[in-house]
């Protein structure tokens, strides 16, 4: 029982190295004790807190010691936690593409022992074929990397092989790499269904389409999809790895005032990257942006730099930033290569680099004009679709300044313009998840007229805490306008929660609305994050 409670309590940490070292000193503990599903239940949750910090390069060995557990105790887990276990195994393996400190030799032994374990016929096999795949194209090798996409191309992921709805991007971003344009368009629109069920989708989708629409020709497509998509991805941590694509999008489109924006709002994640390939793609894609600025006479722009540890702040000319991430780029991809043993990521970044705009500037649609459709073909951008006119452009501005009656649909449609996804429930409540925030819309009062938001943060606090929960909330409100915060007792647990209430009697304009929600959004984000941050 004392490993149990020691266990529980290393979970309510906050996120963060205190939390990494508890669960390993619990599976330390358990080892010593002779504890196997102590140990066991510590190291999964270890695993857990490595992926959410986007270190996959960590569970290595976590991994093998709960591969050695279960070979030695079949019994000790159930069907679930054998299917995710290959899953952890997967995301073990797929660590050797997005860092170097990971070893060539571990990984292929790691990805060989995944492949003797789901066998040559069995639902994963399409999961081994995909990730030998991704490491030949890593590695430079194209033949074999073309190969092995024959055994994972058309195919389904098996339990270990993650969300159908992202493999048909995946497979889309290594044809565009080898500039099989066509074909990696092709691929994005043969799984719709599978898509709609994806989190990620269609955002996802929308960036791997990106450079084959500019090399098919199609920059108004390209242009609506990279607003879109962007709409979305400015905001979360977990899209940094798509930021470069919308980079060179911004660079190869000729939108190089848009793309010194995207690299001054986005600048400051490169300090914290989700994992080394995709700082290295994103500061060599911030590169180009920044090349072709100083070609083009934007050279004498400043892009602010914010300070970050012991860095103070600087604004800094777009040369200077442009060589300052042209040495990244190149310190990382040479990090890459000699673990690798080959030059491939250098030479990869280098092809980035000499990259020159190949379509004429297609005005970019407004954020909230983006097509919902891009990237299908009866969207409103292919060729020879009708475009909007003076006149139903200035009637759809009149739209969004009408007033009417909240509705929930009203409230469905800011979310989509958002491109947030969301569940709505048989009583009209919409719940979506943000970041540590789950978050409730509904319409309260007599007629509907009240937009009432709840925002739960998703940690929760054991009743010990009770006063240290009251306190928090006190202070919370004290400080802020919003949510107004409160502490919920469930008697086992306390789950910390804030409302927003506006009274719309009159009505609302949908462009108010949007603004509603954004404000309901970021605080609820902020409450949720601050009591993950409780000690």
């Amino acid at each position: 029982m004392a490993l149990v409670a020691a266990l529980a309590d290393a979970r309510d940490l906050p996120d963060g190295p205190g939390r990494l070292v508890a669960l390993e000193r619990v599976a330390e503990r358990a080892d010593a004790a002779g504890d196997v599903r102590s140990a066991m239940d510590a190291r999964f949750a270890l695993i857990e807190a490595y992926l959410l910090h986007g270190e996959r390069w960590r569970l290595v060995e976590p991994l093998r010691r709960c591969r050695a557990a279960a070979d030695r105790w079949p019994a000790l887990l159930t069907d679930a936690e054998a299917e995710l276990l290959a899953r952890y195994q997967r995301y073990a393996v797929e660590a050797l593409l997005g860092t170097p400190r990971v070893g060539l030799d571990q990984t292929r032994l790691l990805l060989d022992d995944l492949a003797h374990r789901v066998g040559a016929d069995g639902p994963d096999a399409p999961t081994v074929a995909e990730l030998r795949c991704r490491i030949a194209d890593h590695l430079g090798d194209e033949p074999t990397a073309r190969r092995f996409f024959q055994g994972w191309a058309g195919t389904r992921p098996g339990p270990a092989g993650g969300c159908p709805g992202c493999a048909p991007a995946r497979r889309a971003e290594l044809l565009a790499g080898w500039g099989e344009w066509q074909a990696a368009r092709s691929e994005l629109r043969a799984y719709d269904g599978d898509a709609q069920e994806c989190t990620d989708q269609p955002e996802r989708a929308l960036v791997a389409d990106l450079l084959p629409l500019l090399r098919l020709g199609e920059p108004e497509q390209a242009a609506a999809a990279h607003v879109r998509a962007y709409r979305r991805h400015r905001r979360e941590r977990s899209a940094f790895p798509y930021l470069a694509t919308h980079l060179r999008f911004c660079a190869l489109g000729g939108h190089l005032e848009r793309g010194l924006t995207v690299l001054t709002e986005q600048l400051p994640r490169l300090d914290r990257p989700t994992d080394d390939l995709a700082a290295m793609e994103f500061a060599a894609a911030g590169a180009l942006v920044c090349g072709l600025a100083e070609e083009a006479g934007l050279g004498d722009r400043t892009v602010h730099r914010p300070a970050y540890v012991d860095r103070p702040a600087t604004e800094l000319e777009v040369g200077t930033l442009g060589a300052l991430l042209l040495g990244l780029a190149t310190d990382l991809a040479g990090s890459f290569d000699a673990r690798n043993g080959t030059g491939h990521q250098s030479g990869r970044m280098a092809a980035w680099l000499a990259e020159r705009p190949s379509a004429t500037a297609a005005p970019l649609p407004a954020d909230d004009e983006a097509a919902d459709e891009v990237g299908d073909e009866a969207g409103a951008h292919e060729a020879g679709a009708h475009e909007p006119g003076a006149d139903e452009a200035g009637a759809e501005a009149d739209s969004e300044r009408e007033v009417m009656a909240l509705t929930t649909d009203m409230i469905t449609s800011t979310l989509d313009r958002r491109g947030d996804r969301y569940l709505v429930d048989d009583g009209g409540t919409v719940v979506g998840r943000w970041g540590a925030a789950v978050i409730q819309f509904r319409r309260a009062g007599e007629r509907g007229e009240v937009l009432h938001t709840r925002a739960m943060a998703a940690r929760r606090l054991p009743t010990a805490r009770r006063a240290e929960a009251y306190a928090f909330c006190n202070a919370w409100n004290h400080d802020r306008l919003l949510p107004k915060a409160y502490a919920h007792d469930l008697d086992t647990e306390i789950v910390l929660a804030g409302d927003v209430a506006t009274d719309l009697t009159h009505g609302v304009a949908p462009a108010q609305l949007l603004v509603l929600v954004d404000a309901a959004i970021a605080t609820g984000v902020a409450y949720a994050e601050a009591v993950a941050d409780l000690p």
